[in-house]
């Protein structure tokens, strides 16, 4: 019998007053997108501000619908098409659960998109500056994901390894930590470390490119650790949906940094 960590007991509900409920995983998309605010409203703290106060206040609307459309549409086109082919009003029902990362980010850059031509800023600049709030909004959703047992990781016997109450009696990696720890701090770290490096340098994409291969590396990796969805299980040569829908990501992310450290 291999040796576990116990999961600690945390209610996914934090307060819960007649029909009402206010869940973890609520919290950590809204904790994501104030801090997110906050740091975007430092960055333009300078003489020379991309966004003004009120645009900032704006996008995070426009984002954060992107984000919650996005990733439900994702969800519901990548991983279940057929169940919600079947039931199509099931897939309004966001509150069941069911959101794809790499769906919100295509929701996040559509509006991002919408948002540069309404103002009439430059897409590149724009989203260089925002991607570096997203690691802040990935920290807080892992570890939402690991305080509600979902998004668990493969069987395994490292003396790390937790007993979840919905993944059956044997000892898992937690794979959401591994995200948390990679894709929010190791991803802040690295974005910032770059921007720090060329501030001041007409770089547009870089930082952008930077996040879209960070974040498409360190989810691969995890996902060698996390258990693929029953419905889905593995593709060929033992990869997985979140591997595959990573490779657009990357291949994205590198033209842009090439396209921006060319010469001029």
């Amino acid at each position: 019998m291999f040796f576990a960590l116990p999961f600690p007991a945390i209610d996914p509900v934090i307060v819960q007053i007649g029909p009402l409920a206010i869940r973890w995983y609520a919290l950590a998309y809204i904790a994501g997108l104030i801090l997110g605010w906050r740091l975007i409203v430092a960055l333009n703290g300078g003489p020379k501000p991309l966004l003004t106060r009120k645009a900032i206040d704006d996008l995070l609307v426009w984002i954060a619908l992107g984000v919650v459309l996005g990733g439900r549409f994702g969800y519901v086109l990548f991983y279940q098409p057929a169940y919600y082919l079947s039931h199509p009003l099931d897939a309004l029902a966001i509150w069941r659960g069911g959101m794809s990362y790499h769906g919100g980010l295509l929701g996040a850059a559509f509006a991002l998109y919408l948002f540069a031509r309404k103002e009439k800023i430059p897409f590149l600049d724009l989203a260089d500056q925002l991607v570096r709030a997203g690691p802040i909004g990935l920290f807080f959703g892992r570890l939402a994901n690991f305080i509600n047992a979902e998004l668990y990781g493969r069987a395994t016997d490292v003396a790390w390894a937790v007993v979840f109450p919905t993944g059956g009696p044997q000892p898992r990696h937690p794979s959401q930590l591994y995200e948390a720890a990679l894709e929010g701090i190791a991803l802040f770290v690295v974005l910032h470390l770059l921007a720090k490096n060329y501030e001041g340098k007409a770089r547009p994409g870089l930082i952008g490119g930077a996040f879209l291969v960070g974040y498409a590396l360190f989810r691969s990796f995890c996902e060698l650790f996390r258990e693929p969805d029953v419905f889905l299980g593995y593709f060929v040569a033992g990869t997985t949906m979140g591997q595959w829908l990573s490779v657009p990501m990357l291949l994205v992310g590198l033209w842009l940094m090439r396209r921006s450290l060319k010469p001029a």
